[in-house]
């Protein structure tokens, strides 16, 4: 037999408890009289329970197992469905007699019989009245006795004792049925609803978590009042173990402090990442301890690693600092401490290497082979800090990648346009959120060598804000004698740079910081001749574009004149990047020509380059003509490379003012003043009559007047331009020039000299005039680049004079 507790801790669940609760007759008193007046039959068949004990009123579900208990019920159900239920006093009892039962029992009504799957018979009863068995008459097919009615004493109904105590059973039973987890609140509506005093006692008497004994003892109380009050004993016993215990589990959860929970939900996420794939802390921490160890790290970088680690297996993988740590360890461990590759010495080998990838730069590669062979002799040299410095498109940057071709070594290419944040060379402190280590150090990481070829690009237009100054966070990086132990904020640790071989390119001196600058070996990168040009495009630019196309050499062909004329007549630069622009849009229109089945030259024509290009855009006079005085060719140098320029004065009626425009700087305005004053004060051995000067205001105009210009190299040229002007003498045809002057006639030498013999030579001049001292810059340039050039040397203001003018006069001459 089994029986279900409403206040045991048994699970029971929300629909068994309401299943239960629609079975309960709600007895009234009025129902007890009447079942009072009821008469026994003198036999009753008699049930026995192994484990539970029946109340008047309660219904209660038993399962019946033993084939006697069997017989009775299905006998007794097709009956008038009334038995005897008592007690057993040992559960262990199976065929009890009259020793083995109490005699006080409950006469009880079969309200149903259940077949149950497993062969058992479940029968739900409910109980009626209570009886005394006086004998057993039979003992086959089952226990009968004749028996005989127990009356219950009941108090009066304004007894106010007995009032109380049924009271504090209904509130002390609400009370456990709250606090009590396993009890369904739906049970709450059960006593609530229950009228009657002796049905509620019995009720939860039945309930309660007690012995079979215990129920027993409750059963035989024939004075309901005591039966009461012995009932709320029980429960406020049942009420204090129940507070007790849940005042233990309080205690206990308030005793597990948040590192505990946090362990316990680490084990389960650690369970759910490996369910799903995923890798543990504790995996990840362990594989960094192997990868460790097999590093070559010396001694000071291994006890640092070991003492983060352990930092690292502290922490809580939830915090945001830990995300940090671990990319810390991570970074240490992925970073190629003491991991070289191996220098490629042969130095015919990289001949070839910087001669296919570059056409021209003679100096530049001599200068490489130097380094390479000064490292093949003692293989311990510490790594030169290379500066390209020259206009673009000139193979600055490519050429590093040449180096690292050559060297064997891997290549890393760092842009430093706009970097105006010291952070972004030495990294940031780990206190910092989303913290990250600087991007040498990110390179050589991503290089996975500590002796890359490493570029730093455009190290000019680097720039300095709030954050720091990027550039003075280079001197230690590239200072020889303080980059092998360079500092990373984010590392922490000094790391070895001193292997690695930095390439810097610049445009401009100028705007390097000094001490940066004194740091470098700087490489003059000049621009390239026409006939230089004509040869790259041959052997790189043209291929190239007809490979990134889609197209084969056999689809174009595309010949030296025809390359020239794009070279002359649609791109006027240093460097070479105008003239891949124009050739892709060349091998554009015979890409179009052959998708859209087209025919066209395969080899192109002049006329097809002037189809397809446009009318030439710098086919306009290369030096002004020698009709109208004072207009005189000088050469510049710009960022870019170099250039003509054209200087223009003019006079007009007036008080002898000179007035300067053209948009130039503070040195041209001085040039111009100091070649005025000259004249005036040399007049006579030039031929000018001085009166002329109170006479007539001077104009001197540079033109293209939105292009800023400024420096010393017009200064001779402005000489030039106002003497002409004063004579009326013609200007050489095809001559420029380029020089400072002083006050007392001399001509000084000025820089750029190369660039501004490329662009004379771009412009078609025949003869140029420079200072005696920049003889020895002209001593440096190949022979090659000369041809078809005079100079002449000058280092007094009438030289340029008497090389620069002719003694005819120019055409309408004006009668000063």
């Amino acid at each position: 037999m089994s029986k279900r507790n409403i206040f045991s801790l048994d699970n029971l669940s929300p629909h068994d408890i309401h299943e239960e609760a629609e079975l309960i007759p709600l007895m009234t008193p009025e129902d007890e009289e009447e079942i009072d007046r009821e008469e026994l039959p003198e036999v009753l068949p008699i049930l026995p329970l192994k484990n539970t004990v029946l109340f008047p009123g309660v219904v209660i579900p038993i399962t019946a197992g033993r084939d006697k208990s069997i017989t009775l019920i299905n006998e007794a159900n097709k009956g008038n469905k009334t038995i005897g239920v008592v007690a057993q006093k040992k559960e262990d009892v199976e065929n009890p007699s009259l020793n083995d039962i109490h005699q006080l029992g409950v006469v009880a009504k079969i309200l149903r019989v259940l077949k149950m799957p497993d062969g058992n018979t479940t029968v739900i009863i409910q109980g009626k009245k209570r009886f005394q068995i006086k004998e057993i008459v039979s003992s086959e097919p089952y226990l009968k006795a004749t028996v005989t009615s127990v009356k219950e004493e009941k108090p009066a109904l304004d007894n106010q004792e007995f009032n109380a105590i049924i009271e504090s059973i209904k509130d002390l039973s609400l009370r456990i049925i709250k606090d009590s987890p396993n009890i369904p609140s739906e049970a709450s509506f059960a006593i609530k609803n229950i009228e009657s005093p002796s049905f509620l006692v019995n009720f939860v008497s039945s309930n309660m978590n007690l012995s079979v004994e215990e129920k027993q003892s409750l059963l035989e109380i024939n004075d309901l009042k005591e039966r009461a009050l012995a009932t709320l004993k029980y429960m406020n016993t049942e009420f204090q173990k129940l507070e007790l215990k849940n005042d233990i589990q309080l205690k206990v959860q308030s005793d597990m402090n948040q590192q505990q929970r946090e362990y316990f939900l680490h084990q389960q996420m650690k369970t759910i990442q490996e369910e799903l794939g995923g890798v543990s802390s504790e995996t990840e921490i362990e594989e960094m301890r192997l990868k460790g160890k097999k590093k070559k790290w010396n001694k000071k970088v291994k006890e640092h690693f070991a003492k983060e680690l352990q930092k690292l297996q502290r922490m809580n993988p939830q915090v945001a600092e830990y995300s940090i740590q671990r990319n810390y360890l991570e970074l240490i461990l992925e970073l190629p401490w003491e991991e070289f590759s191996k220098d490629k010495f042969d130095l015919k080998r990289a001949q070839k290497i910087l001669d296919r990838d570059h056409y021209g730069l003679e100096e530049v590669k001599r200068r490489i082979i130097e380094f390479l062979a000064v490292l093949k002799l003692r293989n311990d040299m510490k790594s030169p800090i290379l500066c390209f410095y020259g206009p673009p498109g000139v193979g600055k940057t490519s050429l590093g990648k040449s180096i690292a071709e050559a060297l064997g070594r891997e290549y890393v290419r760092m842009s430093l346009g706009g970097l105006r944040d010291e952070a972004e060379i030495r990294g940031h402190r780990k206190t910092y959120i989303g913290a990250m280590p600087g991007r040498i150090i990110q390179n050589l990481k991503k290089a996975g060598t500590s002796n890359p070829v490493f570029v730093l690009d455009e190290i000019d237009k680097l720039s300095n804000s709030h954050q720091g100054d990027p550039s003075s966070a280079l001197l230690e990086v590239l200072d020889p004698e303080q980059n092998q132990e360079f500092y990373d904020n984010f590392l922490e640790l000094g790391y070895d740079l001193s292997k690695v071989l930095f390439v810097a390119t610049s445009n401009s001196l100028g705007s390097i910081q000094p001490a940066l600058r004194d740091r470098m070996e700087i490489i003059n990168m000049t621009g390239y001749t026409i006939e230089e040009k004509v040869q790259i495009a041959k052997r790189h630019l043209l291929p190239k574009q007809i490979k990134e196309h889609g197209l084969t050499a056999d689809q174009v062909k595309l010949g030296k004149s025809q390359i020239t004329k794009i070279v002359e007549g649609y791109t006027r630069e240093s460097g070479v990047r105008g003239l891949e622009k124009e050739i892709a849009k060349v091998i554009r229109y015979v890409a179009k020509s052959i998708a859209l089945e087209e025919t066209y030259n395969i080899k192109l024509t002049d006329n097809d380059i002037v189809d397809i290009l446009g009318p030439a855009k710098l086919e306009r006079d290369k030096y002004e003509n020698n009709d109208v005085a004072g207009v005189v060719t000088g050469l510049a140098w710009t960022r870019v490379g170099g250039d003509i320029l054209f200087i223009e004065s003019i006079l007009s009626k007036g008080k002898g003012n000179l007035s300067i425009t053209g948009n130039l700087g503070k040195v041209m305005k001085e040039s111009a003043t100091i070649a005025m004053e000259y004249i005036k004060a040399n007049a006579e051995e030039f031929g000018i009559i001085p009166t002329v000067f109170n006479n007539y205001n001077v104009h001197i105009h540079v033109p293209e007047g939105a292009t800023p210009k400024d420096g010393p190299s017009a200064g001779i040229t402005m000489l030039t331009s106002l003497v002409s002007l004063f004579t009326q003498r013609k200007v050489k045809k095809s001559i420029a020039m380029t020089g400072e002057i002083t006050l007392r006639g001399k001509v000084l030498p000025v820089g750029g000299i190369k660039e501004k013999i490329l662009a004379a030579k771009r412009a078609k001049i025949k003869e140029i005039v420079l200072c005696e001292e920049n003889r020895k810059d002209i001593e440096e340039i190949k022979e090659d680049y000369l041809k078809g050039l005079t100079f002449h040397y000058v280092s007094d203001m009438k030289d340029v004079i008497k090389h620069a003018l002719t003694n005819q006069k120019v055409k309408n001459a004006k009668k000063l």
